[in-house]
């Protein structure tokens, strides 16, 4: 078995879960080499819409995970590390049709049931709690306790409280494998070989080519989009929307619901600039790199619909980001089977921003020999049996 005490790690990957494991790892006085083929933040961390949530989560593994996830900010901002880079605020999720409603009240029951504090708003009560949303809203429910922080600002307080240089351009190309051992003895590069007790692979999507997961991982496109600052529209803003037809979207209605090839959902996020973060969609194919036209319409539109106040606003920007998923919708974390000292943390799709510095701490753990914070068992690799690890 491996010491529960190494001395070495190398970090593949420096999203935010990278970046969270390198953090804790270097907590523990184990010298990290993070490396990344091109830059942190730079994928999937720096296309989210950062929210802090466990509004539409799935009852389960996720929403445990996520209750974990969102405690866990907290913490930190109040000990300072993520201070001012956290924003606490509630979730309104809103119902505009018959349909959404349905899903609404199962969902909230959900909630309610995981010990989430939660708020049913309709009518009268509804009006008063959110002035500036439309009469077309039949009922929210307002998730208290979330918040929201910007994937790119949160691997850098976790970079720089760490002291740790990410090696930047440096490829993961395969494996390093002990002949005749389960063990890995490191990562082979384009700059050369590296060496360390443990190899933790937190690469999104560039793990499926080190692991021969192609059938297991897939890329899923995010398009979001950002206004100009609008300090009145904002403040009166007691909240981050989510619309019903996110949950649809995203299938939180119902376990094994797999996402369509686009789904469109609707988020719209105050940020502490003024600005409002508003997306967005979950789509199998496409240009992974660029908007639409036809998305943006309609994310636009389904925005002014609830907030009308939007519809004076400029559109600042709009971007896309790819994110990895998991064929049955559940991260890949823990051991790589038939590795006693290889790691994998991949697979959040948009849940990236609220597991990550959880994830970070619970692979650490895990490590160390330790029960982690998260029950990992839901989440294990081991559940897929096409594994290519090559020596």
């Amino acid at each position: 078995m491996q010491s529960r005490h190494p001395t070495s790690a190398i970090v593949v990957g420096s999203g935010i879960v990278g970046a969270a494991t390198a953090y804790f790892l270097a907590k523990r006085g184990i010298a990290v080499r993070l490396i990344d083929a091109t830059a942190p933040a730079a994928e999937a961390t720096g296309a989210a819409d950062g929210a802090v949530s466990v509004a539409s989560k799935r009852p389960g593994p996720m929403m445990r995970a996520a209750l974990k996830g969102v405690a866990l900010y907290g913490q930190l901002a109040d000990e300072g590390l993520f201070a001012g880079a956290f924003k606490r605020r509630s979730t309104y999720i809103v119902a505009s049709s018959e349909e959404e409603c349905a899903v609404l009240e199962a969902h909230a029951t959900a909630l309610a049931g995981a010990g989430v504090r939660i708020e049913t708003l309709t009518g009268a009560n509804l009006t008063s709690r959110f002035a500036v949303l439309s009469p077309e809203a039949r009922m929210a429910v307002e998730v208290h306790g979330e918040g929201h922080a910007i994937g790119y600002q949160i691997v850098h307080r976790l970079l720089s409280a760490s002291g740790i240089c990410v090696e930047r351009g440096t490829r993961a190309e395969r494996l390093l494998q002990d002949v005749g051992a389960e063990r890995l003895t490191g990562i082979a590069t384009n700059r050369g070989n590296l060496s360390a007790d443990v190899v933790v692979l937190a690469a999104g999507n560039g793990s499926a080519d080190l692991l021969g997961l192609s059938a297991v991982l897939t890329p899923r496109k995010g398009q979001l989009l950002v206004t100009e600052r609008a300090p009145a529209l904002n403040a009166s803003m007691p909240g981050a929307i989510m619309s019903g037809r996110y949950l649809l979207s995203k299938g939180s209605q119902k376990a094994g619901h797999s996402a369509p090839a686009r789904g469109l959902g609707l988020v719209i996020d105050p940020l502490v600039t003024g600005q409002f973060l508003i997306g967005g969609t979950r789509e199998d194919f496409g240009d992974r790199q660029s908007n639409d036209i036809d998305a943006i319409t309609r994310i636009l539109t389904d925005a002014v619909t609830l907030i009308p106040g939007l519809a004076s606003l400029r559109l600042l920007r709009s971007f896309a980001g790819v994110r990895t998923a998991v064929v049955d919708g559940l991260p890949l974390v823990g051991r790589i089977p038939g590795m006693q000292n290889g790691f994998i943390a991949t697979g959040f799709e948009g849940d990236g921003i609220c597991l990550g510095p959880i994830t970070g701490k619970s692979i650490v753990q895990t490590i160390c020999g330790e029960t982690p914070d998260i029950d990992l068992s839901p989440f294990d690799p081991a559940r897929f049996s096409s594994w290519g690890v090559a020596a």
